[in-house]
């Protein structure tokens, strides 16, 4: 078996009820839920917004520039978090009442990431601004989802005479930048008790604060409140396709914008979305936020200017949000395709490259699309198990690369330490956890793929290079049954670091098939008694296996799927392999 599987431990301080499925309390257990109030995601239950390091300051600028009526630009990132960001804080200004406000988003391959002085002085070509009324040079520049490293952009926006609001989430370098105000609660100071806001998340408690001031000196008076509320469904879709951890806060946001979703009290730019994506809003959950609505978001900065998604979330009808989701579409499946002839390269120089002996590993290709690299590292290190970074050209004999890790590395600061022992190496770098980006010269490749390797492998062993699934246990014959996955996919917004229940256990083959030359469709039967249970396998090919095989070891969710009307219990196989005992 390619993975290893291991059994999450439970939480020695269970204290809930017996009304619940065992199964369910087991699976809660093993995430460290212990109270069914952690399960209550209520508004109320919000972290203040005052606990926001700087949120008095961004408040203080926000007030001055709707009485003023001044020009405020929203600068954003190029991402599905980026988007829904810029997308929420138009809304919400302009619902408060500000006339003069429009974005600008950089374009990955031409400006690349962040308010750089290249964005700044765009920002001052009015003509450039995508959304912006005529005559537009910002009194006031807002950053969405990046900015925290833009030291030299601020200083030119200043030079310019404006001021700068940054709100990010993204790990501050040594050096901040000399805005006027900042929010973000990873900033040195900040005691907001999660630090897992996505970019979204930051812009919708800074509107909340905003809203409050605005309320206690009575602007409301003379105009209508906005109900943040109704923008939360920007706010779980952000959340999710950003891949932030699902902390309790942030389950409260996903949930309530998922609430919203699902009674289709969203925009007509996610309405859309869900239409192209084939899902079932009805019944929409966090994974379908991640895997269909956000990856067409991101579709069009990868392969075109995220102006195009932006737009599609600020539609103010169906009819013009379908043409837009229909445009995004388009860019997913120029998407895939790409990454598809991507992918193959990079297969084929692993192959070039025998045993892979690296434990951080580099690759380059100038063909490879610049808007493609991360997911292409992404699909790397799935298979490998292991940090990858993949490079492309950029200009100016510098390329450009993405990188993904695994748990227990924390690739920013991995670069960090490079850039540090080796000023030389990196240009530009910034990033989380568990993904980063960076520029570094052409000539300094060979040395940063060694320096990487050598700085990886002081947090991972040989066996941590083996694919591990955390498990949440075997299941009886009468667990496998439609209603208990259905409580188990509506339980609450799963998503990273708070993972779909994955189980496992050995059965018995029935039947197999192999579907579109990939997939593999499966009746199995638990061999501790059962029903006949339908598996499907994505990605998965059993021409190794011996025509004999009868018994199988499986890692598998409990999955509700829906085909021509019909609705039945199928198991979704993370992990498959012969037991040959």
């Amino acid at each position: 078996m390619d993975n290893i599987i291991k059994r999450r431990p439970l939480s020695n301080n269970i204290s809930l009820p017996d009304t619940l499925h065992p199964v369910i309390k087991r699976v809660l257990a093993a995430r460290d839920i212990n109270d069914v109030s952690e399960l209550d995601y209520g508004l109320q239950n919000l972290l203040p917004y005052s606990l926001l390091l700087g949120i008095d300051k961004a408040v203080n600028l926000l007030y001055e520039a709707l009485s003023k009526q001044a020009r405020i630009l929203i600068v954003a990132d190029y991402d599905a978090d980026g988007a829904t960001s810029c997308a929420l804080a138009i809304k919400a200004l302009r619902q408060m009442g500000a006339k003069n406000v429009g974005f600008l988003v950089p374009n990955r391959e031409k400006h690349g990431y962040g308010l750089t002085p290249e964005i700044v002085k765009l920002a001052l070509t009015d003509s450039l601004l995508a959304y912006a009324p005529p005559g537009l040079v910002p009194d006031l520049l807002i950053t969405v989802d990046n900015g925290i490293s833009s030291i030299d952009g601020v200083e030119v926006a200043k030079q310019h005479g404006m001021r700068v609001l940054i709100t990010d989430h993204h790990l501050p370098g040594e050096k901040l930048p000399k805005a006027d105000a900042i929010v973000n609660p990873k900033q040195n100071g900040d005691n907001f008790p999660s630090k897992n806001l996505c970019g979204v998340g930051v812009i919708f408690y800074v509107m909340m604060a905003l809203r409050a001031r605005l309320r206690d000196n009575g602007w409301f008076s003379s105009q209508n409140e906005p109900n943040l509320a109704n923008f939360l469904d920007l706010v779980a879709l952000g959340t999710v396709a950003d891949v932030v951890t699902l902390d309790y806060n942030n389950r409260i946001l996903v949930a309530q914008g998922l609430r919203r979703i699902r009674a289709d009290r969203c925009c007509p730019g996610i309405r859309a979305l869900v239409q192209v994506c084939g899902r079932d809003q009805k019944t929409l959950v966090a994974s379908d936020l991640g895997f269909y609505l956000g990856p067409r978001i991101n579709a069009a900065g990868r392969m075109d200017d995220m102006s195009h998604g932006i737009a599609c979330l600020l539609s103010e009808n169906d009819f013009n949000a379908r043409e837009h989701a229909q445009l995004l579409q388009t860019f997913n499946q120029e998407r895939r395709l790409e990454e598809a002839k991507m992918q193959l390269d990079a297969l084929e120089m692993l192959d070039t490259l025998g045993t892979i002996e690296k434990m951080g590993l580099c690759l380059l290709d100038e063909k490879w699309h610049q808007g493609l690299v991360g997911i292409l590292a992404a699909r790397i290190k799935d298979r490998l198990h292991r940090p990858v970074i993949i490079f492309t050209y950029d200009k100016e004999n510098k390329i450009r690369g993405s990188g993904r890790s695994v748990q227990g590395v924390h690739i920013r600061d991995v670069i960090d330490t490079i850039a540090t022992q080796h000023p030389e190496m990196v240009t530009y770098f910034g990033g989380h956890a568990m993904a980063a980006g960076l520029t570094i010269p052409r000539s300094q490749f060979e040395a940063f793929q060694q320096a990487f390797d050598e700085e990886i492998r002081k947090y991972l062993s040989a066996d941590d290079l083996q694919g591990i699934i955390f498990s949440d246990g075997t299941l009886s014959g009468s667990d496998f049954n439609l209603d208990l996955a259905k409580q188990l996919k509506m339980l609450t917004p799963w998503g990273h670091n708070f993972p779909e229940p994955i189980f496992d256990g050995e059965f018995e083959l029935v039947a197999r098939r192999v579907l579109k030359n990939k997939h593999l469709k499966m009746q199995v039967r638990p061999l501790d008694g059962g029903p006949q249970l339908e598996v499907i396998a994505f990605n998965t090919v059993d021409t190794s296996w011996p025509p004999n095989v009868s018994r199988l070891k499986m890692a598998y969710k409990l999955d509700v799927n829906v085909f021509r009307g019909l609705t039945n219990l199928q198991l979704m196989a993370n992990s498959v392999a012969v037991n040959y005992d």
